[in-house]
């Protein structure tokens, strides 16, 4: 298998964790691309007609995408139980809502990055902030339990959601209010999967 991919993208890295955490990297070449809103990677649209990343490239069948999908799959193959049936909708509802951080944070980089400086809107960049202050509050107040339990899908979108944070918002201090998630993060970030697949770029 081969995985269209990117080494800033959150959503990449998701997958990356998965592959070191159910013993699957041997399985799946990586194939980086650059990539942007703007200027798509011929090799992510051939993959998805969407142009996003991750995608991944299977012998046995079509492509598949996005990273949710590919996680499934990939989990599926594996058996590694990161989607574990007695708590299947709890893990898919919180592996979603660490993805709308993801996708509010790569917002808030697209307009500050490639937009014309007189076109950028401040309130834009701050609607998309607002939505991330309101999952982390929800997940200091209502996801710590989860979080502290078996290893599982969401628990892995969630640090790959806070190391996104730290990796192209840092300014903003995610952390301030939320010691039960930063004492988490602490402990989740270093695991080897974690370390092995840092963002760069």
């Amino acid at each position: 298998m081969q995985l269209i991919s990117s080494p800033a993208s959150p959503f990449v890295r998701k997958v990356r964790v998965l592959l070191h955490e159910a013993g699957l990297v041997d399985q799946v070449e990586e194939l980086p691309v650059a990539t942007t809103a703007l200027a798509t990677a011929p090799e992510a649209m051939a993959a998805n007609p969407l142009g996003k990343i991750p995608a991944l490239l299977r012998e046995d069948g079509p492509a598949i995408y996005d990273s949710r999908v590919i996680c499934r799959y990939l989990d599926a193959r594996a058996g590694a139980g990161l989607y574990p049936e007695a708590r299947l909708w709890e893990v898919l509802t919180l592996e979603a809502t660490a993805d709308g951080i993801m996708e509010s944070g790569v917002l808030m980089v697209y307009e500050m990055r490639l937009r014309p400086e007189g076109a950028r809107s401040a309130e834009w960049v701050e609607a998309q902030w607002a939505k991330i202050a309101r999952v982390l509050d929800a997940l200091e107040d209502r996801w710590m339990s989860h979080l502290a339990g078996p290893l599982d899908m969401a628990q892995i979108a969630v640090a790959c959601a806070l190391g996104y944070l730290d990796f192209r918002h840092d300014a903003r201090g995610w952390r301030e209010g939320h010691p039960a998630l930063a004492a988490w993060y602490e402990g989740f970030a270093a695991r080897p999967a974690m370390v092995e697949t840092a963002p760069v770029g």
